[in-house]
């Protein structure tokens, strides 16, 4: 895993503990019978399906061992129902300046992040300005398309 600590809710990190399970238990089991099946027509060097279960079993097993890691790793945060600052876990709605529509996004870890779902990686340039901000806050940060300022509307 990197160097950066992998931070995630509890709902991601029983959904990923779910994953790691299956993988286990029932991806595992699959591509053995895959690979026994794929032997049993004989060549194996000129076998497509034995090379393809090989490949399957390969991303599998890399799969199982990073999320091994990150659950082994992960810092659990619980959001903080306080809502008055900007951290890890908080709901908040911010608007553009000079621009009516206001966007909300929940501040969640790298490994979660989803901008079409509303979840902004706190490491992300807005999530980043975001941090540490309170209601009426306003900040700028840094973009491709130049700098951006918005306010913070709400913090929950």
């Amino acid at each position: 895993m990197n160097d950066t600590q992998a931070y995630l809710t509890p709902e991601k990190f029983e959904e990923l503990k779910k994953e790691l399970e299956n993988l286990k238990t029932v991806r595992r089991k699959e591509v053995a019978e895959s690979l026994e099946y794929a032997r049993s027509l004989g060549d194996l060097s000129e076998n497509a399906e034995y090379q393809e279960a090989r490949d399957m079993q390969a991303a599998i097993e890399e799969r199982i061992n990073y999320l091994e890691q990150v659950i082994k790793e992960a810092k659990i945060v619980a959001h903080n129902k306080k809502g008055d600052i900007v951290g890890l876990g908080s709901e908040v709605s911010i608007q553009k300046e000079k621009d009516k529509t206001s966007h909300s996004y929940t501040i969640v870890g790298s490994d979660e992040a989803n901008i079409h779902q509303g979840k902004l990686s706190y490491l992300s340039p807005l999530g980043e300005a975001l941090m540490g901000k309170g209601k009426g806050d306003v900040f700028t940060f840094e973009t491709p398309s130049g700098k951006q300022t918005y306010k913070v509307l709400k913090v929950s």
